[in-house]
């Protein structure tokens, strides 16, 4: 049977199998009795290597870590540590260390107590190791008297989080990488993914709650769902019914494509370009992890990653990537591609392991 090929501008992001985040192998040195040894200059380090050895020593200092995140203009690892021995151990290592007030039991203390007593719509909360708080923001939507419940309870918390607020308003983009259409809505595909040998493609769930059957922008039937998550998480699942290409490609809507050639977590700080069907491409960094977003309706959607990157309606679903690696998928924001806004993405990682489906 001949193949099918949607055209290159419409073709569906692909790559390979997570990459784990894996030790980096360092090793510490102990500290002579009677001299401390000279802390050396934090590594010039690509995001990839500040990862991996950001793993490394959230895992060796365990409590005594208070989160992490890429200095992308120094190019170097940055560690929240608690004491002074801690942050020996971090410059020994090549990253540099910052002591902080709040470790990262405080601040998930900080984030339950906002799940408890601040579910209003039109808020978010995500945790920001470059303030070490919990940063808390309100939306348009958001009441007088909303707002006073809200200043309350961050008050309460002190030092551990902050209040700050948007003119836009939370909501999902939804509408499309390349488009994909159903039932009178459109999203974009996110990334191509397989299961059992089986082709299938990632795109978000609330885009998959709504519409069932899937058509490629000029209206072939290219796909029906297979499994979709919203709200909790943001995530769905497609299996293709039609015999098309699907390149380990991103669309860059200016010609050419950008290669995937695997999945990479999220960092602080890392920067990521995003492809959608309505805005097309934009780029910006990654300014928190773990965000809770209250989308209204009861959506409240958690584990987010929070960006400075713009989206629109039509977006959603759409590829969040740094480089060749895949990163996340467009859930919702607030703002626009004009006057700027925030975006927040469903990791990519968490999508695939609980599917059971891998990149490639």
């Amino acid at each position: 049977m001949k193949h099918r090929r949607i055209p290159r501008r419409r073709a569906a992001v692909v790559g390979a199998g997570i990459t784990a985040l894996v030790a980096a192998g360092v090793t510490f040195q102990s500290a002579n009795a009677s001299e401390a040894p000279e802390a050396s200059a934090p590594e010039t380090l690509s995001v990839t290597a500040a990862g991996k050895l950001a793993s490394t020593l959230l895992g060796d200092l365990g409590a005594d870590a208070a989160g992490t995140y890429y200095d992308a203009r120094a190019k170097s690892l940055v560690v929240n540590v608690l004491d002074e021995n801690a942050a020996q151990t971090v410059e020994e290592a090549g990253a540099k260390a910052r002591i902080v007030e709040n470790s990262l039991a405080d601040l998930k203390s900080a984030r339950t107590t906002l799940t408890e007593d601040a579910t209003i719509p039109g808020t978010s909360w995500a945790t920001d190791p470059t303030t070490n708080k919990v940063v808390v923001t309100a939306d348009r939507t958001v009441s007088k008297a909303e707002w006073a419940r809200l200043a309350e309870v961050v008050d309460g918390l002190g030092a551990k989080a902050e209040l700050k607020r948007t003119e836009g308003e939370y909501k999902p983009f939804v509408a499309g990488g390349d488009a994909i259409t159903g039932d009178g809505g459109r999203c974009s595909l996110g990334f191509n993914v397989t299961k059992g040998g089986e082709p299938y493609f990632l795109t978000a769930g609330h885009c998959t709650e709504g519409v069932t059957t899937w058509s490629d922008s000029s209206g072939n039937v290219i796909g029906e769902n297979e499994a979709s998550s919203f709200p909790g998480d943001d995530y769905g699942l497609v299996k293709y019914t039609a015999e098309v290409d699907h390149p380990s490609e991103v669309n860059l809507y200016d010609g050419s494509f950008q290669a995937i050639s695997g999945v990479a977590e999220a960092t602080v700080g890392m920067e990521v370009t995003r492809s959608g069907s309505t805005t097309q491409v934009h780029s910006g960094t990654v300014t928190g992890l773990d965000a809770t977003v209250n989308y209204g309706n009861g959506d409240i959607v958690n584990g987010l990653i929070r960006t400075d990157v713009c989206a629109e309606p039509g977006d959603s679903g759409g590829s969040l990537f740094s480089g060749d690696q895949a990163v996340g998928l467009t859930s919702g924001g607030s703002g626009d591609c004009t006057s700027g806004g925030e975006t927040f993405f469903q990791p990519v990682t968490e999508a695939l392991s609980v599917t059971g489906t891998q990149i490639g």
